[in-house]
């Protein structure tokens, strides 16, 4: 049994496709060396490779391949000595990219897995620090067996790597300052499981969901209020491989026989409840009341005669017992009015945030608005923007803004100044665009990670993104949709788990750790930190003169305009850690 074993870092994101040498197509010496506080977690990648078949495991259990005896291999991981600290260990599922090659991107759940000969097995393992871990270094032990059918397992490989824990505790998640907006695409969701929309098995299976979102610092509750605001993402356009995309009302919403409107918001009232249940309680993002997209050509434009946006609010009437739409627009004015006395009545309209997604017409959208104000006044509004007047026109009503990265780039010392004089808080997103920094499967990892160490660049409060669940029909066979457009991970940040539990990708553990970089970054200059020096130190990490040329009219390659070398990242914490647990004696 000739079985090769290797480290890797954990922004390394294995590629199997148009070049694949006869040889390991990995350095087995690597070695690696973390440093971290208490309340933190440490990851590494184990790569395996053999020239034969094998069947890799990574849990204990007996596993045999259907085909045939094969040579079994098995990961064992410990951590000595480290007290609360907990390792777990993943196989790496790899998916196809645009460009037809596969890489790695799942953290399976899976015993086992079935690998080709030639071909690399990466696999995920993170040990947990806990509050209670002693301030020293560890090694972690990686321990590699083989055996084939009923013969006795042995002792392949044994690999190590190192654990610096210094004496500080970073914060919990749900004290992180760092604002994380990824929408909830809720409906998809229930299409994956084959469960009805806002039953109990629906709301079982969101709050694993919601719950992975409460991990990485989610701050906000996406609610859908009237139906297909995103008029299904253009998939109509899409002549190769549509994907039904329709997000649809939480609202339940009847005419009763004598004429009356009954407005059931059960469902939106238990969705707020489970998320602020797992800690998500900084904001409520209602969609569907504001710039619809519309598809005229297709037929997705408005129903309501006599206002100016798309809205679509069907309802159950009594009498015909059937579903119609709205056509009146008194009767829309009823119905968010009746939105606005629920959130009141259960003390959270502080929170609410009306969203519009990309508005492009400005005077459009401020007669919509002023329409929406005069119906429902306490509302406030939010709105993802790729231009920066309308920040300057400080409209009513507006408290939040979330300019795309392209925008901030192009007009970054503008953008600053605008953003000291809004009400309310300025996050950036990315989303189809720019090429990078992003999230994409052909991204490089350290993007992700990336993202959030550029929002403390540019004082953002945050990130924003679309797409934590807009799989395509069948993502874990393909996640590619509507390329060009969309390119392949646009769309999400995890896949559904055969479980009813999302399984999370390389690109949610990167940033995971962006985050946790963030919240260190904050918490140093907080506390009497070098701002400056810090940013001195960034200029290992951040390469550009001026952040105007991370718009693509630079014609920048992203290799010229921020680090792919982990050990900068690596570095850079390690030493804002160090001076942390320096300044304070009083945790020993």
């Amino acid at each position: 049994m000739n079985i090769y074993a290797g480290l890797e870092a954990d922004s390394y994101k294995h590629v199997h496709g148009a070049l694949q040498k006869f040889t390991v197509p990995f350095d087995e010496n690597k070695t690696i060396a973390l440093t971290c506080g208490k309340n933190d977690r440490a990851a590494v990648q184990l790569l395996l490779y053999s020239e034969q078949e094998m069947l890799v495991n990574v849990n204990g259990d007996c596993s045999f391949y259907e085909k045939g005896p094969i040579d079994n291999v098995r990961i064992a991981v410990e951590a000595p000595g480290l007290q609360g600290g907990t390792a777990t260990v993943n196989l790496i599922g790899l998916i196809e990219d645009d460009d037809r090659q596969l890489k790695a991107d799942i953290l399976l759940r899976q015993a086992a897995i079935h690998v080709e000969g030639r071909r690399v097995q990466p696999v995920w393992i993170e040990v947990a620090i806990g509050k209670d871990a002693k301030p020293g270094i560890y090694t972690p032990r990686i321990s590699v067996y083989g055996q084939r059918m009923f013969a006795d397992e042995q002792l392949i490989r044994e690999l190590t790597f190192e654990i610096r824990v210094l004496d500080t505790t970073l914060k919990d998640v749900k004290d992180y300052s760092f604002n994380l907006d990824l929408w909830q695409h809720n409906s998809n969701i229930a299409r994956k499981y084959d469960v009805a929309l806002w039953t109990d098995e629906h709301f079982a299976i969101m709050e694993n969901y919601i719950a992975s979102l409460a991990d990485l610092g989610q701050k906000a509750l996406t609610v859908i209020v009237t139906e297909i605001p995103w008029s299904g993402q253009a998939s109509s356009y899409d002549r190769i491989d549509p994907a039904n995309m329709f997000e649809y009302n939480i609202v339940r919403t009847t005419r009763l026989a004598n004429g009356e409107w009954s407005f059931d918001f059960s469902a939106l009232n238990r969705y707020v409840e489970l998320g602020m249940k797992h800690g998500i309680t900084q904001e409520i993002e209602v969609f569907g009341l504001i710039n619809i997209w519309v598809l005229e050509d297709v037929g997705f434009g408005g129903v309501l005669e006599d206002h100016n946006d798309a809205v679509r609010v069907r309802y159950w009437d009594e009498s015909t017992r059937s579903y119609k739409y709205m056509r009146r627009k008194a009767d829309f004015e009823l119905y968010v009015q009746a939105l606005q006395r629920n959130f009141i009545e259960r003390g959270w309209i502080d929170l609410v945030r009306v969203i519009a997604d990309e508005p492009a017409d400005l005077p459009v959208f401020k007669a919509r608005l002023d329409a929406l104000r005069q119906m429902a006044p306490s509302f406030k509004y939010k709105a993802a923007i790729n231009h920066s007047n309308f920040i300057e026109q400080q409209i009513e009503g507006m408290t939040d803004y979330v300019p795309v990265l392209n925008c901030i780039a192009h007009e970054f010392e503008h953008i600053k100044k605008l953003k000291t004089e809004i009400k309310g808080s300025m996050n950036y997103y990315v989303c189809c665009g720019p090429d990078f920094p992003n999230t994409f499967i052909r991204s490089h990892l350290l993007e992700s990670r990336l993202i959030p160490w550029l929002a403390y660049y540019m004082n953002m409060d945050g990130f924003l993104r679309w797409n934590y669940t807009v799989w395509p029909n069948d993502p874990l066979r393909k996640i590619s949709y509507h390329a060009p457009i969309f390119p392949a991970g646009d769309t999400n940040f995890v896949y559904p788990g055969k479980d009813g539990k999302p399984l999370l990708t390389l690109r949610y553990k990167l940033l995971q750790k962006g985050i946790r970089d963030y919240e260190i970054i904050r918490s140093s200059v907080e506390n009497g930190g070098n701002r400056e020096q810090l940013e001195q130190e960034f200029k290992r990490v951040f390469l550009w003169e001026h952040l105007s040329e991370l718009h693509p009219e630079s014609r920048k390659r992203k290799e010229e305009l921020f680090s792919l070398n982990d050990a900068d990242y690596e570095e850079i914490i390690t030493g804002i850690l160090a001076r942390i647990a320096s300044a304070a004696p009083a945790e020993r």
